[in-house]
């Protein structure tokens, strides 16, 4: 490495250059994010570069680097937007299903389900993804992530009078968070049949249910 030149960061790579604010630009952006994940998804991450995303997007390289410096820009990017409109998803879920006064156990269930579909399972066109998500996406926006969802629980359990469910300390949402997602990043990268499965969402379930059970 050259003297003086500073190392690329995380954050770095996920700036963009221009932030979309017309309705013409967020489509732009859709229009290259959808782009990257066919070829991503046909040809693997090693043949992606930002030539063929522009092609296949219908735009000129100049109008890609408007908005993304490196190709890496444009699959974090990806990454941060789908995992925030997964927590977003997740939360307005289960805050419904507490107002509703639902069991425990269901609430439990739709939340493991929701994290296989999202980080595991997919569709076949979203499991390449997902998967290059996980070798990719930095360490620390992985535990923010974490760290957002096992406070949402936590509040969402202490509502629970006489649900049968003892009080979630630290701790316990820690390893429980860890343990659930280790399990799905596993099954993702492994590519195994079981994701998607009624057998791995139960095995899942009965994780949680039973270090949480008084």
């Amino acid at each position: 490495m050259a003297l003086g030149r500073k190392k690329k960061t995380p954050e770095a790579a996920q700036a963009m250059r221009k932030q979309p604010v017309q309705d013409r630009a967020q489509r732009t952006i859709e229009t290259i994010f959808d782009a990257t994940a066919q070829i991503v998804d046909e040809q693997g991450e090693a043949q992606l570069t930002t030539n063929k995303i522009a092609e296949r997007a219908g735009f000129s390289i100049g109008t890609l680097y408007q908005y993304f410096p490196t190709k890496e820009a444009i699959l974090l990017a990806m990454i941060h937007r789908g995992r925030r409109k997964v927590m977003d998803e997740m939360q307005a879920a289960l805050a419904k299903s507490v107002a509703e006064g639902a069991p425990p156990e269901r609430i439990i269930r739709e939340r493991i389900r929701l994290l296989i579909e999202a980080f595991g399972a997919g569709g076949p066109f979203k499991r390449s993804m997902i998967r290059l998500a996980w070798r990719m996406d930095h360490h620390e926006n992985i535990m923010q992530a974490m760290r957002e969802g096992a406070e949402h629980i936590s509040v969402a359990l202490a509502r629970m009078e006489g649900s049968g469910l003892r009080p979630a300390n630290a701790a316990t949402l820690f390893v429980l968070t860890r343990a659930v997602m280790g399990v799905i990043r596993s099954a993702s990268l492994e590519e195994s049949p079981l994701l998607g499965t009624r057998q791995f969402e139960d095995e899942l379930v009965g994780l949680v249910v039973g270090m949480l059970k008084e």
